[in-house]
């Protein structure tokens, strides 16, 4: 069996691993890269095998560094079965839409400003494109395996990342590989806690914060703080947020606070189609996390819902104090852009980051103290105060991916440590190491391995 590491190998970004055994060729997910231009630049390169060999597409949840690359895929001749779970497939084709619609509007805004660096600036995909990959997808129920040929057997389950999210157990030459996906949190907010698995030869194994360990902070106190601060100065807060699950979560601790009367009556904004269409799809699988239908009727109350942009433009020239939670949570595109190009300059501004921030953008710049960041093409002074509230992450931190590990009745053949910059990866290995002494390896882009 050959496995080979074609994204999520030392970055975070571009989760992408092929497998080919009897017969058969899989992909382990198919995200896109973001962040720095030399990772970007590798969405535009050509897999090293070729789209159409390849049967399969088990996909563990619909973040665009898992699933974003989907179209390319598709465009370049793929015409297999996607797997994944029902909430994965509606959150994926959000995802993708989305992606699409930002690509094109960026590549036609860079074109009419004339600041893109080639002669035409063409999206990686459209939003045609994207729609192609729907009717590929194929969706499964959790604990349920599934026979994908007569000698391969997939099962689902919970990740506990976000709705819909799973890890990835593959049964196949005698062997079980179980693929992590991305592990969440076992106190979340929303999500129940994530299955731990109790059988392995080989395990892939998500490393984003293998060397951190959140804070143990009251995060609804620290919000509180924060927007009070700000709105008592006569400042906006801009929460950059991730559409799928944190926005959500966002939205469910603002709820508690303004029925606590601990946050003062201003508007309370969400400013991003795709992260109420997410919302929707909350409401349509009360099943997958720990809202009740009347909690999400009670928390829509709080919030001014915006989906036409030209209520974004209105909002942002109405200079009265509110929370705007706007997309994208790195900060690479979408309407928080908007916001940050008339906010960002004021200092009674106030920016709360609440999500990782991958190598190369903007959030991780803002993260580091940047005197400027640069916005379709032009340079704007950070003059805003940038926070940062570290406990609302939708990923296990080091103590929780050791903690994942736990419950395997044998030791594995090896861990493979994938979806993590370099340094984590390798400090969860040592960890690993000392806890368990299992064997670990930190792979390479491209490196193949045979099990």
């Amino acid at each position: 069996m050959e496995v080979q590491f074609l994204g999520g190998a030392g970055t975070v970004t571009g989760s992408k691993t092929l497998i080919q055994s009897n017969g058969a060729t899989m992909l382990i997910d198919c995200g896109q890269f973001q962040g720095v231009k030399a990772l970007r630049e590798l969405n535009w390169k050509t897999l090293p095998v070729g789209p159409s060999t390849i049967d399969y597409v088990l996909l563990t949840h619909g973040h665009l560094d898992h699933c974003g690359w989907l179209p390319c895929l598709v465009e370049q001749g793929f015409a297999g079965k996607i797997l994944c779970t029902s909430p994965t497939k509606a959150i994926a084709r959000l995802i993708l839409l989305d992606s699409a619609k930002i690509q094109e509007e960026e590549a036609a805004k860079a074109n009419a400003g004339h600041y893109s660096k080639h002669q035409m600036a063409k999206p990686l995909y459209t939003v045609a494109q994207a729609k192609q990959v729907f009717s590929l997808f194929h969706t499964v129920h959790f604990n349920e395996p599934v026979m994908i040929n007569p000698e391969i057997k997939v099962m689902f389950t919970n990740a506990g990342h976000i709705l819909g999210a799973a890890s990835i157990e593959l049964k196949l030459e005698n062997k079980t590989l179980v693929f992590s996906g991305d592990i969440g949190r076992d106190n979340d907010v929303l999500m129940f806690p994530p299955f731990r698995p109790k059988k392995a030869n080989y395990l892939f194994l998500e490393s984003t914060y293998g060397n951190r360990v959140h804070p143990d902070t009251d995060v609804k106190l620290e919000l509180e703080t924060y927007i009070n601060n700000t709105l008592k100065n006569g400042g906006t807060v801009i929460i950059p947020g991730f559409a799928v699950e944190r926005i959500q979560s966002i939205m469910y601790l603002l709820w508690q606070l303004r029925k606590e009367q601990r946050i003062p009556d201003v508007p309370y904004i969400i400013d991003t189609p795709m992260g109420i269409s997410v919302f929707e799809i909350f409401k349509a699988n009360p099943q997958a996390h720990k809202l009740s239908l009347s909690d999400c009727a009670a928390m829509e109350q709080t919030f001014t819902m915006i989906a036409d942009f030209e209520q974004t433009v209105e909002t942002i020239y109405d200079h009265q104090p509110k929370v705007v939670i706007a997309a994208s949570g790195m900060v690479t595109g979408g309407r928080v852009l908007s916001y940050l190009e008339h906010y960002i300059e004021r200092p009674e501004t106030t920016v709360i980051i609440v999500g990782y921030q991958a190598e190369g953008t903007r959030g991780r710049k803002l993260l580091e103290g940047a005197a400027e960041i640069k916005i379709h093409g032009r340079f704007f002074s950070v003059k805003a105060n940038i926070l940062e509230i570290q406990g609302l992450s939708a990923h296990a931190d080091q103590n929780g991916l050791l903690h994942w590990l736990s419950e395997l009745q044998d030791p594995p053949k090896k861990i493979f440590l994938v979806h993590g910059e370099n340094e984590p990866a390798d400090e969860l290995r040592i960890k690993i190491r000392e806890k368990y002494n299992y064997a670990c390896q930190v792979p390479l882009h491209n490196e193949i391995v045979n099990l």
